[in-house]
């Protein structure tokens, strides 16, 4: 018996110092060691939009005759939707972004005197407010891929009862790949930045302890000018910057 509870007790004791190798290692991994350096690197990507987005919509004002509003409203809409079509650009980039029915009030003032007598003063009932009409508003966001009809769609949508339009916002359909060519960059910078600073310090570089990213799109220039004649507004999309900055901290050996 004495045998078997010494075995156990060994046992036991070969488990402790098991887990606490495995605690102090584990620690030693979580932990920033002290001596580190931090370095920063930029990638930059300057890319023409391939995408315009347009906001085309229907504001359609009237009486109290809500079915004939909502029909002319209809009416305008799908002619917009089908010229669109005719243009090329596909259903999937044709969305509706809202469609609003709103009630238009008219209030009645109250005077305060008689004109004719103005040191009488006349009693004012509390002012009335009643419906006179109603409102109807629907709007499109429309994806246009070639830019070079995106003067013409703008124009052709007025033509056929667009009265709310906003846009073009010029944007980049796969910014995703861009973003890795600027990261990319931004590393090998980090790192020639760290093997210059290593040399000029006296140290060695040592294992990758942590690393940071921020990213930034720079605002969208284009340009936005009418034509005479009745054509469409000559658009250009200009350019897009796409700035990566990554920041590499590394042990010092």
């Amino acid at each position: 018996m004495k045998n078997y509870f010494g075995l156990v007790k060994a046992f036991l004791l070969f488990l402790f110092i098991i887990a606490v190798f495995w605690y102090v290692s584990a620690y030693s991994r979580s932990v920033v060691p002290e001596r580190t350096f931090t370095v920063s690197g930029e990638g930059k990507v300057v890319a023409v939009p391939d995408i315009a987005q347009l906001s085309i919509g229907v504001l359609t004002e009237g009486g109290k005759n809500l079915t004939d509003l909502q029909k002319q409203n209809t009416e305008k809409i799908n002619r917009i939707i089908s010229y669109l079509k005719e243009q090329g650009i596909d259903e999937k980039d044709i969305k509706t972004e809202y469609y609003s029915i709103s009630p238009r009030y008219q209030t009645t003032p109250c005077p305060l005197y008689l004109p004719t007598y103005p040191e009488i003063i006349r009693p004012c009932p509390p002012s009335s407010t009643e419906i006179i009409g109603y409102s109807i508003s629907q709007n499109l966001s429309i994806k246009v891929r070639d830019l070079s009809k995106a003067g013409d769609t703008l124009a052709g949508a007025v033509e056929r009862g667009a009265n709310t339009v906003y846009g073009p916002n010029f944007t980049i359909d796969d910014p995703i790949s861009l973003q890795n060519q600027a990261r990319e960059e931004a590393i090998k910078q980090a790192r020639e930045k760290a093997k210059s600073m290593a040399k000029a310090g006296g140290f060695r570089v040592g294992k990758l302890v942590s690393i940071q990213e921020g990213f930034s799109g720079l605002p969208i220039i284009y340009g936005l000018e009418e034509v005479k004649g009745g054509a469409g507004p000559s658009i250009e999309p200009g350019s897009q910057e796409i700035v990566i900055t990554i920041n590499l901290t590394y042990e010092i050996r």
